[in-house]
């Protein structure tokens, strides 16, 4: 489900008055168009895919999964009988290919129960997923956001976000985490929502 306008709005509101150079970001980008899928296994599916290739080059390899499994959808039942040798025929490395079957074998055995994680805290759900191979934190962080509509993640591992910390925030010298925790403090309980203005203030120019 969508994440709330009213909670967007109050977002907005705070990220304006707590930080200056956040309240220039939001006026050069605009409004909030964050969008939260109901899909949970297939943006798990996804994001296993986009790890460490194109945005491009990993749309390419969905779309040919999502063909390939037609009429069927993305969903565990119909991932687990594919095998590691017939998804590297479509595009995905031998190693992600794993990652997509483990995911789809635990849930299809219950180790893991997508649908309770809306009703769990933050880091339950980051424990729950990263008993998955090939799901780390940045995914768990990704799930949140984007799929439970989590309001106050802060992917400080997320390269996009780093860059945009170090254009707007510390354009010399280095950045590390403790840094960008210390940065991002005024944003809480909307990091979600700040986070999503870093990355779209990667493609725009800051007054």
């Amino acid at each position: 489900m969508p994440i709330p306008a009213q909670h967007l709005k109050a977002a907005r509101l705070h990220l304006q008055k707590s930080d200056p150079t956040m309240k220039r970001i939001l006026k050069a980008v605009g409004p909030c168009t964050i969008k939260t899928s109901s899909d949970r296994f297939g943006m798990l599916v996804n994001s296993i895919l986009s790890q460490q290739i194109s945005g491009a080059a990993a749309r390419t390899i969905r779309s040919r999964l999502v063909d390939d499994l037609k009429p069927n959808k993305i969903s565990p039942d119909a991932i687990a009988p594919y095998t590691v040798d017939r998804l590297r025929e479509l595009g995905i490395s031998r190693q992600k290919a794993g990652y997509v079957l483990d995911l789809a074998n635990k849930v299809n055995d219950g180790d893991v129960v997508l649908k309770k994680l809306g009703r769990v805290d933050d880091d339950s759900v980051i424990e729950e997923l990263t008993k998955i191979k090939g799901i780390g934190i940045w995914t768990a962080q990704m799930f949140l956001m984007f799929s439970l509509g989590r309001l106050d993640v802060y992917p400080t591992d997320d390269l996009g976000i780093q860059n945009a910390i170090k254009k707007h925030y510390q354009p010399r010298g280095t950045i590390d985490k403790q840094k960008m925790e210390k940065i991002g403090q005024p944003w809480r309980p909307y990091a979600t929502i700040a986070s999503w203005y870093l990355w779209r203030s990667l493609d725009v120019s800051i007054q």
